[in-house]
């Protein structure tokens, strides 16, 4: 199949255009801006693009660490699907990570597609709302709702179907940069398959907060997620509260160090003081530790972490 080079001006009125001469869409990246397309009919293949000579390298990035300190209320972009996507980390350590605070305005059916990534790592935490997704091999669609969590494993098939009116979501990758690629084969729901099945090594993994016990952490206590199993050692997942003192976090060794603020306000000690309110987000460098104190009684955080990704 020969692939040709398109240059467009406005990725999404093209693709339209393209779909409606009945090419269809194989390839989309990156999913919080998307500025390259692959779209195909019999044996054409057409690389649509904003960014003309750009590839796309399946290297790991370097990991760059830095102290990052996002505010709520930043500008949000149109990804893909029709989501709207706020970046937590607009430098990406280096193209290592990307972290996406992602809210669908409208409730109702979602314009998406059964579609796969070529990632290392993605989760999708839910913070308000509720969205019905469905997965391969999982069986009938699911609703996620408030403090859920999903380990999407590389590879897997699965479809956003609807949502409840401002649903927010944050979604963190590894690597920053990667591929949406669509499966026009499969259709879902399909069958209940082995709950051992791995996907890279890696394990689905639905976590419904309603669930789960809350144990000490951190002189607080949190919600462990599982994900230090389902990714065999590679990242972990909690929802933080206090108990009415600070909360210390030891240094971690590996990669990540990210914070969002669910719920609340407090005061985040690492290098200086800095009021942390809801929506608010921060990276800390590995091998530093760091507290949040004078919280309010509602705060609330997700707490995410990484080994080393190479």
């Amino acid at each position: 199949m020969t692939e040709t080079e398109l240059v467009s001006s406005e990725l999404g009125r093209d693709i339209d255009r393209l779909k409606g001469e009945g090419y269809r869409l194989d390839v989309i990246y990156p999913a919080d801006d998307p500025h390259t397309a692959i779209l195909s009919k019999n044996e054409t293949r057409l690389r649509l693009t904003t960014r003309p000579g750009e590839g796309l390298s399946h290297e790991l990035p370097p990991f760059e660490p830095r102290f990052v300190l996002t505010r709520a209320g930043g500008s949000s972009g149109e990804g893909r699907a029709g989501m709207l996507y706020r970046d937590l980390i607009p430098d990406r350590l280096g193209g290592r990570y990307i972290a996406s605070h992602i809210t669908i305005s409208e409730g109702g059916p979602v314009n998406d597609w059964v579609h796969y990534h070529q990632v290392r790592f993605q989760m999708i935490y839910v913070r308000k709302g509720w969205v019905r997704v469905v997965y391969e091999d999982r069986g009938e669609p699911f609703v996620m709702r408030e403090g859920d969590c999903v380990l999407q494993p590389p590879e897997i098939r699965h479809q956003v179907l609807d949502s409840s009116p401002g649903v927010e979501v944050v979604e963190i990758s590894c690597p920053a940069l990667h591929p949406t690629l669509a499966d026009h084969e499969l259709t879902l729901p399909n069958r209940m398959g082995d709950s051992s099945r791995k996907w890279s090594g890696q394990q689905f993994l639905l976590h419904v907060a309603d669930e789960t016990a809350w144990t000490p952490f951190a002189e607080g206590e949190a919600q462990k997620i599982g994900m230090i199993e389902a990714t065999a050692g590679f990242a972990e997942v909690r929802t933080v509260r206090s108990t009415g003192g600070a909360l210390h976090f030891e240094a971690h060794d590996g990669e990540l160090v990210f914070g969002f603020v669910l719920e609340g306000k407090g005061q985040l000690s690492f290098d200086g003081r800095h009021s942390l309110w809801p929506a608010d987000s921060f990276v800390i460098p590995p091998g530093e530790a760091f507290a949040i104190q004078d919280m309010s009684p509602d705060f609330r955080l997700l707490h995410v972490t990484t080994a080393k990704a190479d």
